[in-house]
């Protein structure tokens, strides 16, 4: 298949191109520049140069993919606009049997979960992502016009040196982890390469459609993470719980996401056959620890 991908540098998006170019099929990756073309090269795609809030540097490449799979956002004042130009502009195009669109969300749209939930569960987005639903909503309708909508919303990502839980590595090995709040709350979690297994399986599945979670199902608490976590660190790091309007103070929306209790199911994923080979961050904290220090140097 040939696919188009938005984010081929990103945190999500890096890891969905090897598992796509390793599966053996052809990816166009949308670059800004030389050098991060050079890094979707190095790693079997072809850069498509270009710049997501300018459509006619891509819109050709979107148009003649199999499958579309948007898995960029730019933190930015602007990033919510673009989301949307972006998903204006690859369904311009008409849709065809069996081509896919693939749009990336996240959990936070559930909002506060203390008792778990799976992709039927209304929405309660907190206000850092209070415009997603609107998007995934956009790219769901797309099948009326032909497309085989999907939307994926990942839980916490971990792995490598990216990411809320890379930041825990780092202020580990700096000696001081902050946690929102008191740390009582659960955080839904998912292993990068067991994230983009899940896109390739929904993009290969023609039967794939709709919303789907991918959570490790592991139901686990901010404090356990952090004790796991220090325990592997070179010296014992200091904890500090800062309380949440302090953080609001500092962070913003942000921290409210921090804070958030979350207890999520992915069942329509496991329809699909996925499975996801790593369960827990406290499990294997040693394991990422020592991934992230190779990827460190």
């Amino acid at each position: 298949m040939r696919i188009f991908l938005t984010g081929g540098t990103g945190y999500v998006g890096s890891a969905v191109l090897d598992a796509f170019t390793k599966a053996g099929h052809r990816v166009d990756a949308l670059v800004r520049n030389s050098e991060k073309a050079a890094q979707v090269q190095s790693r079997g795609a072809s850069p498509v140069l270009g710049d997501a809030s300018e459509p006619a540097s891509y819109g050709d490449a979107a148009a003649s993919a199999d499958a579309v799979v948007l898995a960029a956002f730019e933190d930015s004042a602007r990033g919510v606009a673009i989301d949307a130009l972006t998903l204006d502009t690859v369904l311009a195009n008409p849709g065809r049997p069996g081509r896919a669109l693939v749009y990336t969300s996240g959990v936070w749209v559930l909002g506060a979960a203390p008792q778990s939930v799976d992709e039927t569960a209304p929405l309660k987005p907190i206000e850092l992502v209070s415009w997603r639903p609107a998007h995934e909503q956009r790219g769901l309708d797309a099948a009326t016009a032909g497309w085989r909508p999907i939307v994926i919303r990942p839980g916490i990502v971990y792995g490598s040196t990216r990411g809320i839980v890379g930041d825990l590595l780092q202020d580990a090995a700096n000696s001081l982890i902050r946690v929102i709040g008191a740390g009582d709350n659960h955080w839904p979690l998912v292993y990068d390469r067991d994230l983009a297994d899940l896109y390739l399986r929904v993009v290969t599945n023609p039967d794939a459609s709709g919303i789907y979670h991918a959570n490790d199902e592991g139901d686990e608490k901010v404090n356990d993470i952090v004790t796991a976590i220090s325990e592997h660190a070179k010296t014992q790091p200091s904890v500090r719980h800062v309380p949440l309007p302090e953080a609001r103070k500092k962070m913003g929306p942000y921290a409210d996401a921090l804070a958030l209790d979350q207890i999520v199911r992915s069942p329509r994923a496991r329809t699909l056959g996925w499975q996801p080979t790593l369960h827990s961050v406290s499990g294997n904290a040693a394991r990422l620890f020592e991934e992230w220090k190779r990827q460190k140097r």
